[in-house]
């Protein structure tokens, strides 16, 4: 590993071994980063386990067992940051009580809201693993060259199992792509899209606001602004959704070599039907950078899975439940969306109220700190300044999140 500063402002000099020695606000970042780190990994497991036993067959329950394993060793690898170094200097919690804390967290009040939403079918156990983990393999390869050394020096072997983390959202979902090109039941394309329009949005936020991202950078902690590396993450999930295509493709029709294939989805993904193949509409298309998000620049915009936009809350709404699971339309992080929706919609709340003000399971006043009790909050903006203190908001534009790794 490079023991030199690799980007910023302090290029070329030692990395930091100790976060005593970094300035105090670049000491605030780092740690955002390692305990938002931390909090995704534990929180992938708990996602996770609530659909470990709907799997179809024994390999795929296996191998995201074998994820959640490797998601624990990366959880308890942050937390040995938080415990053999000083952060006295920004925080005046102490390593074991920041510790607990992570530990404590559950769905629902975890950093990123890509961690607070449950899981309905274990279709979600495969999309959240080719798309969120995705984003995981960015933020370790940015955090690879962090100008804090014991952060670097922990993201090889992270990204290595990482590699295993992708393969198991992706060849289970080449396999239910071909097997719903040749007409089974319990799978479909529509199905399939509409996990992909649930947990892309979400997987695009996770990178923070399109222009922010500098400071990190200034800082030496990642080597690209969240705008630079959002872009690259939706091209590279464009590449995986057109390979899926092709694949469907060639289970329709087994006779087509890889040429030929090609040469028919150019002529689907055109909107042409091809006879005995397939229609256009049958294919996995790539929804919007901007539908359905609620962080970053198109937050609450009504924009629809094509790009089209909307002016009336209530068909943009009936538009979201047409293209979404509609298990996950009954769960709380849907309607908490509608209703902030709505509310943004009729001069209720401000937007930075609304970007601020998504629910979060929190212990209350009231309840004993040994007890696992928690009830769901809603934040209300401190008076007069129109912000939250909602979970998931990226500060000053920066992201400190990543994916369960």
């Amino acid at each position: 590993m490079c023991t030199t500063i690799e980007i910023g402002d302090e290029k070329g000099k030692p990395k930091f071994t100790r976060a005593c020695d970094m300035s105090e606000e670049q000491g605030h970042h780092l740690l955002a980063a390692i305990r938002a780190q931390a909090s995704t990994e534990f929180g992938s497991i708990q996602q996770h386990q609530l659909t470990l036993a709907r799997a179809q067959n024994e390999q795929d329950q296996f191998w995201v067992l074998r994820m959640m394993a490797e998601e624990l060793r990366h959880g308890y690898q942050m937390l040995h940051l938080l415990l053999e170094d000083d952060w006295s200097k920004v925080s005046a919690q102490p390593g074991g009580e920041m510790v607990e804390e992570i530990l404590q967290m559950r769905t629902g009040s975890h950093v990123l809201g890509a961690f607070n939403i449950d899981f309905d079918s274990f279709v979600d156990n495969i999309i959240f693993c080719a798309l969120i983990d995705r984003v995981g393999k960015y933020q370790l390869s940015m955090q690879r060259v962090s100008a804090y050394q014991p952060m670097a020096e922990s993201m090889p072997q992270m990204l290595r199992e990482e590699a295993f983390h992708l393969a198991t959202g992706v060849v289970p979902w080449r396999r239910m792509v071909e097997d719903a090109a040749r007409g089974e039941v319990w799978v479909s394309m529509e199905v399939l899209q509409k996990h992909l329009n649930k947990w892309l949005p979400r997987g695009l936020e996770m990178f923070g606001h399109e222009k922010g991202g500098d400071t990190n950078v200034k800082y030496g902690l990642k080597p690209m602004k969240n705008g630079e590396a959002q872009d690259l993450y939706y091209q590279e999930v464009a590449k995986m959704v057109r390979d899926l295509n092709l694949r469907f493709v060639r289970a329709r029709d087994e006779k087509l070599d890889h040429a030929a294939a090609h040469a028919v989805l150019e002529r689907l993904l055109a909107g042409e039907v091809v006879e005995g193949v397939a229609r256009p509409e049958e294919l996995l298309r790539m929804p919007s950078k901007e539908y359905f998000r609620r962080r970053g620049e198109p937050a609450f915009r009504m924009v629809g899975v094509d790009g089209e936009t909307f002016t009336e809350v209530e068909e943009y709404v009936r538009h979201l439940a047409r293209t979404l699971p509609e298990q996950y339309l009954a769960g709380r992080d849907f309607q908490g969306f509608v209703d902030l929706l709505r509310k943004l919609a009729g001069g209720q709340i401000t937007f930075k109220e609304a970007t601020a003000a998504t629910p979060n399971l929190r212990r209350v006043g009231g309840v004993c700190p040994c007890s696992k009790s928690v009830r769901w909050v809603v934040d209300e903006p401190a008076a007069g300044n129109g912000h939250g203190t909602g979970s998931g908001a990226p500060v000053d534009g920066e992201t400190h999140g990543v994916a369960g790794a």
